[in-house]
């Protein structure tokens, strides 16, 4: 039986609320919200493809306001969803204002069902076919793979890897230098699983307190604690039917590894506070940035949670060792956030190119997409330069100056270019975005012959 589509009803007005789950539950699974924090939260962990958002929201009720902050929010989030905005005909400026900014329709209360039926089913139809357009254009391209760029041997290791445990429901256990991408690979995994359709819930559990991690993984009892004024779910239950990733689960206590070992052998939870076991079926992946081995040579990790953790590993390559990636995912982020900037740059300069394959990128990928949107932000020209990236024309790579590996990194890259245009010198030039005599004397300087 297919699984009905979701929809995510955002109102605060619970009858409103109610009436309308009743009316959609026959085409949709209906998810609720009253606010629009509780609005985004499940739709980046539920990730339905429709939303009903009433622009009146509060503490902005009578008002607009917080509706097109949640509206705003919702579509800044990667594949957004299709929003149809529900307001009152008084009230019809601030639909407009909101198609303006993204809404794919409004509707006017009071609400008719059937007509709203038949908006709802055209906005989801577009965005089925925005999801193939989109999944063939990455089919066509060839470099893309859920999100990953690149082409480089080492990147293709870790593609074949998620590619064969995507399919099975083994725990998944993903080690890299911080800014590798530990998350794009658990997000892809649980994309290409027969789990998709589920939710996908990431917690990183070295940013929380120990004193609150517990809560926030197993959940709590109305009275379990101080402060604890309702039962609440944790994260592990929320991933029912979906997908757990805890991030950086090395800096998990001894206390949370026994309670988490409990879990991945009886996929039983109690919640802090509670006595009855919750059974949860929920696929694991976890990620770290530390040596899991040396923690427990240490003694400050549990050998028998980490195989648990661990029936796969990826390891995932830093960036100085993916080769000419660099590149390739320098121009993704600078054609991104050049266009959300609504600024018109043409790519980097040879120099810029040089530094980038020179750089040693302690911070990842991470890193480079920082250095390129703040170049974004800086660059004065039409091309990006050394400078605008802080990168430091005088650093070395590999006991060699920086003039060298630009000059060696513009000689392969003319010859490339060349070989691609079959020799001719003004097709070359127009790709590589310099004038014909530049590029001759570029071939002189370098010491490239004339075809």
């Amino acid at each position: 039986m297919t699984p009905k589509p979701k929809l995510l009803i955002v109102d605060d007005d619970e009858d409103l609320r109610t009436q309308m789950r009743w009316a959609l539950a026959d085409e949709y699974e209906v998810l609720l919200a009253g606010d629009r924090l509780a609005a985004l939260d499940t739709v980046r962990s539920q990730r339905p493809p429709l939303v009903t958002l009433d622009l009146g929201l509060p503490p902005d009720a009578g008002g607009a306001s917080e509706g097109l902050a949640a509206l705003e929010q919702i579509e800044r989030l990667p594949d957004p969803p299709k929003i149809v905005v529900i307001t009152g005909r008084a009230e019809r400026e601030y639909a407009l204002t909101a198609v303006d900014q993204g809404a794919y329709d409004y509707f006017c209360k009071p609400i008719q069902v059937d007509e709203l039926k038949v908006i709802l089913r055209r906005a989801l139809n577009l965005r089925q076919l925005e999801e193939e357009n989109r999944e063939r254009q990455r089919q066509d391209q060839g470099q893309g793979f859920e999100d990953m760029l690149g082409a480089s041997p080492a990147l293709r290791e870790v593609i074949s890897a998620v590619r064969k445990v995507a399919s099975s429901n083994a725990a998944v256990l993903i080690v890299g230098e911080s800014g590798t991408g530990k998350e794009l690979v658990a997000r892809a995994i649980h994309r290409l699983s027969a789990r998709h359709r589920g939710p996908l819930v990431a917690i990183n559990c070295g940013a929380i307190p120990d004193n609150l991690l517990e809560s926030e993984l197993f959940g709590h009892e109305k009275g379990a604690f101080t402060g604890a004024h309702v039962q609440r779910k944790g994260r592990i239950e929320m991933a029912q039917g979906g997908t757990l990733f805890l991030d950086e689960i090395g800096d998990l206590s001894l206390v949370l590894q026994v309670k988490m070992l409990r879990f991945l052998q009886e996929r039983r939870i109690e919640r802090v506070g509670g006595r009855q076991e919750i059974p949860v079926d929920a696929r694991v992946l976890s990620a770290t940035n530390v040596n899991l081995k040396e923690s427990m040579r240490d003694g400050r990790f549990r050998e028998d949670l980490y195989y648990r953790l661990g029936v796969v590993t990826i390891a995932l390559p830093p960036l100085r060792e993916r080769g000419e990636d660099v590149t390739v995912l320098a121009n993704a982020f600078l054609e991104r956030y050049a266009t959300e900037a609504g600024r018109r740059i043409t790519g980097f300069t040879p120099h810029a190119v040089a530094a980038l394959q020179a750089h040693g990128w302690p911070g990842n990928v991470r890193e480079l997409e920082n250095r390129v949107k703040r170049a974004v932000v800086m660059a004065e020209g039409a091309r990006v330069t050394p400078a605008d990236l802080e990168l430091d024309a005088s650093s070395r790579a590999d006991g060699r100056a920086l003039r060298d590996v630009r000059a060696e990194l513009e000689r392969e890259t003319i010859q490339r270019a060349l070989t691609r245009n079959n020799g001719n010198v003004s097709r070359t030039a127009i790709e590589l975005g310099v004038s014909r005599p530049t590029l001759y004397g570029l071939m002189e300087k370098l010491g490239i012959a004339r075809g």
